[in-house]
């Protein structure tokens, strides 16, 4: 359950008050808030748009590792002692973003508890997610992990509102995602679109008929 903050909360605005050390930056679609090997020295706060999180290995070879909306933050390793960030942050859409100095985030957090329950609620969220993302990725196939996928991009199951149509986004990087091939992708997209449980031009319309899909022989951890 989300801890519930005080209505008159509002994490944008504070942010943008709470003094010396943020900035209010904007990117266009595709331009890079952070790379990887860069100092890492600020958490991010997504206010509007969509960016993703891209790690590269010694190889060569790229993964997305995470995809974030309005109102995540990001780059919140600094806080522990990370001194390089280990994720490329990407915008997908136009994007709005707030960069606080990590000095000043800190302060934020001893200051003002609202703000601090927002960032805890953000942590344990994540905690939860990897944790589930691990549990798919180990006893789930390519396709019930693209189901899910999908429906976490389109906010099914969090306490917001779903949206249902989510913002183009690439089969390559949905591959990547899933640890699947793009032509995998292509095949199992096209069988939810033939299913209804998904309309495909572009864009992705997620129907809430694909979550009765994923949820049908889902994995479950014996407690």
């Amino acid at each position: 359950m989300a801890i519930r903050l005080p209505a008159q909360f509002d994490p944008h605005l504070f942010l943008r008050r709470a003094g010396e050390g943020r900035g209010a930056l904007k990117f266009n679609k595709d331009a890079v808030i952070f790379s990887q090997g860069e100092v890492a020295d600020a958490v991010y706060y997504l206010e509007k748009g969509s960016a993703k999180l891209t790690v590269i290995s010694a190889s060569g070879k790229e993964a997305v590792v995470a995809i974030l909306g309005s109102g995540d933050f990001f780059g919140e390793g600094c806080l522990i002692g990370q001194r390089v960030c280990i994720a490329t942050a990407t915008a997908m859409t136009e994007s709005a973003v707030m960069r606080v100095d990590r000095v000043a985030f800190v302060r934020a957090v001893r200051s003002e508890p609202a703000f601090a329950q927002l960032f805890m609620d953000h942590l344990l969220r994540r905690s939860i997610r990897v944790e589930s993302d691990l549990v798919a990725q180990l006893f789930n196939s390519s396709e019930k992990r693209l189901a899910r996928l999908l429906l976490l991009l389109a906010n099914f199951g969090q306490e917001t509102k779903p949206e249902p149509v989510i913002a183009k986004i690439s089969q390559e990087t949905l591959a990547e995602m899933v640890g699947t091939t793009r032509s995998r992708v292509s095949f199992f997209m096209n069988k939810f679109r033939k299913l209804g449980f998904i309309d495909y031009n572009g864009r992705i319309e997620v129907h809430s008929s694909l979550l009765n899909h994923l949820l049908h022989d889902e994995p479950q951890i014996k407690r």
